[in-house]
């Protein structure tokens, strides 16, 4: 990216330049505030409901009990202090912005006062709020407004596109998907190469990683396409795995794919709000994703969807007639939808897949969050990111590298360590038992998660993080 100001260093070097540029140390305790004075979406935190110690599940502190001269003890006790706990759960649940509420209250209100006129009404009028979703969704993941929409869910999303674009014949048919991909992704392949009468197991394409790896590399996958691309109907790939945190090389898979005629999708649920995203310039053909990770719209947020533009045409129209399984009123045209005909008039594009009236109540929570998308903008998001992050990798390697003294406790990176190769997301192994550092850092306020057998995810995310969550973590 052109205009990224750090294209041509490491993070770890623009944060040692800025350290010795004050005298510092990047792992000097005072360091951390000279970041978070120089950042300029600090504003941002104040606007989100971050958890506190005091409230949180599981939070307790110890005290040190002394009895006498020689004998002492340790108790856990509640906390009852208001400080904020430390939030790395952003790839997982978004917290909620301050706004949601009153977006909320402006729908009840509308349906309170207006009754059936709410669907046409004030600012979010239930019938068409949707549709002020689209710009801020829009610019997230690089296309025009008419190539993305918010509608159903994740996985309802994926069976909706797929009836479109997984079309098996007797030399094509079947799927490339990664190996352990998200379960909801490898039942909706399963179920619809089962619909369409094949076999998973002669159908499905699994990419791994090398052995003894545990990232994948993308000179393999574009290897496995090039091989066995002309048995392949569909491509659907994350754009970052979920375990451990590796963006994929979106452009490059799909350029790979279409010179082997296979369509390509994506499942962005760890992708969108978090790495730079340009689906349309890639020629990517379709891409589904949820809005409660990054996007902050809740738990069970409305979910997403992308259609390139080269499908909104006459032949498109001619392929959903024949192959969209699952049609609803509201992806009928709407200039024509109200005239209640039995002929449907397919509204163009991603709107045909739409099936129903939005869900006014979860849309609004999803445009809260995008306003402060919007506000933010992408290169400050981008450039917070890669300090954000990059702090947290530097502290960690500091601290926890390997040492002379093996009986220290260590810890192993397990996401790429290049910026254009990852997103917010840094994911950790330990030396010891994983559990048991987790069970001590809960108590003490850090919140982030583990994905069986030892990974431990750590996300700070630039809109409501600071450079003290990422010291506090690693102290």
């Amino acid at each position: 990216i052109q205009d990224f100001k750090y294209k041509d260093k490491t993070p770890s070097e623009v944060l040692v330049e800025l350290a010795t540029q004050h005298g510092m140390n990047v792992h000097d305790e005072e360091f951390h505030k000279i970041l978070d004075d120089g950042d300029e979406l600090s504003k941002f935190r104040e606007r989100f409901e971050i958890p506190k110690l005091c409230s949180y599940p599981g939070v307790f502190v110890q005290i040190n009990v002394i009895i006498g001269t020689n004998l002492s003890f340790t108790v856990d006790c509640d906390v009852t202090k208001d400080d904020d706990c430390v939030y790395f759960c952003g790839h997982s649940l978004g917290l909620q912005p301050k706004s949601t509420e009153s977006h909320v209250q402006q729908v009840l209100e509308n349906w309170k006062q207006n009754a059936d006129e709410s669907r046409f009404l004030t600012s979010y009028p239930s019938a068409f709020c949707d549709k002020q979703a689209k710009k801020g969704l829009s610019e997230l993941v690089g296309c025009s407004e008419n190539e993305v929409v918010a509608m159903n869910s994740l996985t309802t999303n994926l069976h909706l596109l797929m009836t479109s674009f997984y079309q098996p014949t007797k030399d094509r048919y079947k799927i490339l998907i990664e190996q352990n991909a998200f379960p909801s992704d490898y039942y909706v392949v399963a179920s619809q190469i089962r619909l369409a009468g094949y076999d998973e197991d002669e159908s499905l394409i699994l990419v791994k990683p090398r052995q003894n790896e545990k990232l994948f590399r993308m000179d393999d996958i574009i290897e496995v396409i090039e091989k066995d691309g002309d048995s392949i109907a569909l491509i659907l790939l994350p754009g970052v795995y979920f375990i451990t945190g590796q963006a994929f090389d979106m452009k490059a898979i799909t350029e790979a794919g279409h010179k082997k005629g296979c369509y390509v999708g994506y499942d962005l649920a760890h992708a969108v709000g978090n790495i730079e995203l340009h689906l349309h310039e890639w020629g990517v053909d379709f891409a589904c994703w949820c809005t409660y990770k990054y996007l902050n719209s809740g738990p069970g947020g409305i979910g997403a969807a992308f259609l390139h533009r080269r499908f909104d045409n006459t032949k498109m129209n001619k392929l959903l007639v024949h192959y969209v399984l699952f049609i609803g009123w509201w992806g009928h045209k709407e200039s024509t939808r109200l005239e209640m005909t039995s002929d449907f008039d397919f509204a163009p594009g991603i709107d045909s897949y739409r099936l129903s009236n939005p869900p006014a109540l979860l849309v609004v929570c999803l445009i809260a969050s995008l306003n402060e998308f919007l506000e933010a903008g992408g290169r400050r998001l981008r450039e917070k990111r890669f300090l954000l992050t990059g702090y947290l990798d530097y502290l960690l390697k500091h601290h926890f590298s390997e040492p002379s003294n093996t009986s220290k406790v260590t810890v192993d990176i397990v996401t790429p360590l290049k910026f254009a190769e990852r997103g917010c997301q840094l994911s950790i192994r330990f030396s010891c038992p994983v559990h048991k550092v987790s069970e001590e850092l809960r108590k003490r306020g850090m919140i982030f998660d583990i994905r069986k057998p030892d990974v431990m995810r750590l996300t700070p995310v630039p809109l409501y993080n600071s450079f003290y969550d990422v010291y506090r973590f690693v102290d």
